[in-house]
């Protein structure tokens, strides 16, 4: 198996070719793709053989691998998670398309993780066009997790679509180009206790929303 290539315009994506990597997705295949922050790998929420993929690829135990969720608007994150307060979608609604990861208590609706019910959910809405497009065609969220393996490295392949095809290509179905990623990934925050806890900074800057 060797993946495909696409090159998508970052700001105008054309919807054939998102519609391209759709169909992918929708016969159990993983793709990696650009979001505002760093390159993601993901695949349907439903497809559990292609969700224990993704964790393959990453070298991840899928009962306990912390995998988020990629919607895309805040319709979708009521459907998943519960315990979202008005003052917290207030917040969400302020910050979102944006760099952050929120933490939810998961509801009944969230796929189940390696055959067990997940207690918590990381809900992420990208400010990325092509992302966004991709999952309102698809129809619900995709899984995802990021192509950095070690937060702490800066490996040039990280940001460089070309480099991360070459490293990736036997392991994936697809992998969209849309342009130089970033290095910085998402900021993380928890709200599972009705607040807005820092779990970890990232692109982010939740405080200019609070």
């Amino acid at each position: 198996m060797s993946a495909t290539l696409l090159r998508i315009h970052p700001d105008n994506p054309p919807l054939n070719r998102i519609q391209q990597a759709v169909e992918i997705i929708r016969k159990g295949g993983v793709i990696i793709y650009p979001t505002d922050t760093v390159y993601g790998i993901g695949c349907d929420i439903h497809n559990a053989k292609a969700v224990e993929r993704v964790c393959r690829i990453k070298g991840l135990n899928p009962e306990k691998a912390n995998l988020s969720f990629i919607c895309h608007d805040l319709s979708h994150i009521s459907d998943y998670a519960h315990g979202i307060t008005t003052p917290i979608y207030k917040v969400l609604k302020r910050a979102l398309p944006g760099p952050f990861t929120f933490l939810f208590e998961a509801s009944s609706k969230a796929p189940r993780q390696g055959g067990k019910q997940r207690k918590t959910v990381g809900i992420r809405i990208p400010d990325s066009p092509i992302i966004l497009q991709l999952v309102r065609e698809l129809g619900n969220p995709i899984m995802s997790t990021s192509v950095r393996e070690d937060e702490n490295t800066l490996d040039e392949y990280v940001t460089d679509p070309d480099l991360i095809f070459e490293k990736y290509r036997a392991m994936v179905d697809l992998v969209i180009d849309g342009g130089f990623g970033n290095n910085v990934p998402s900021t993380i925050i928890d709200c599972t206790n009705d607040d807005f806890e820092l779990i970890r900074q990232g692109a982010g800057d939740i405080e200019q929303y609070l």
